[in-house]
């Protein structure tokens, strides 16, 4: 369900004051199937939630995930994966891959984020994940308000990783998947943290990057990156 706006009716017709307890409550909407319903009934045919995580990082590729979610078989607590604990996140993967009828995850390196632009890795990210679908959708949910050029036609949803269930478990497919590749670029290139911080900015990544320089796994269009590399 949307927040309602200031000072409108909640939905049951009570009023409700810009700043009232009331107000705030909504605030915190979690996921629903509303929005997949009304766009599986215009375009006839299934739904994908589609989202991106690592978009911001220092280091590693962007993920992206896509999901169908069965709506007779839904995992219970599925939520925006930053509102979520490692550990439920890794539970709900299990469980949403499967009872989803189709999901899929597709990454853009660090390579194609330099040559790109994060913006156009992420786009490329996201038409993997849907073109890994089993099912093919007719429509996509795309968390944000940018419109990709995706295999399908798609509807942006601003915060739709807490307003979409769909896209929620895209969320959590394409954190998980980030994550682990992480732990994997640690071990390939100790002394980074990067199982920790997961090649954000952070005062570990930092001083390492100080000592002992950019790896391959850092994005050289990064500011911080190319500024170390210009030194």
């Amino acid at each position: 369900m949307l927040p309602a706006p200031a000072g409108s009716c909640d939905g049951q017709g009570v009023k409700i004051p810009a700043k009232s307890p009331a107000k705030a409550k909504l605030s915190r909407a979690f996921p629903t199937l509303t929005l997949e319903i009304l766009l599986i009934e215009s375009a006839g045919g299934p739904v994908c939630g589609v989202d991106e995580a690592g978009r911001g990082p220092w280091a590693g590729p962007v993920s992206a995930g896509a999901v169908i979610l069965n709506p007779d078989d839904l995992p219970a607590g599925i939520d925006d994966s930053k509102a979520l604990t490692h550990a439920r996140r890794e539970a709900l993967e299990i469980e949403i891959k499967a009872r989803a009828l189709a999901w899929g995850v597709g990454f853009a390196s660090v390579e194609e984020i330099d040559r790109l632009n994060i913006l156009h890795a992420t786009g490329l990210a996201m038409r993997r994940a849907i073109e890994a679908l089993a099912i093919k959708p007719v429509a996509a949910l795309v968390d944000g308000n940018y419109k990709f050029k995706l295999p399908c036609p798609i509807q942006t949803v601003v915060k739709g990783d807490s307003l979409s269930l769909s896209i929620a478990a895209a969320s959590i497919l394409a954190k998980t998947a980030r994550d682990r590749l992480m732990v994997e670029l640690d071990a390939q290139y100790p002394g980074y943290g990067f199982s920790g911080h997961k090649g954000y900015n952070a005062p570990i990544h930092s001083a390492a990057l100080k000592a002992l320089g950019p790896c391959p796994a850092h994005r050289r269009s990064w500011a911080p990156i190319r500024a170390l590399l210009e030194a």
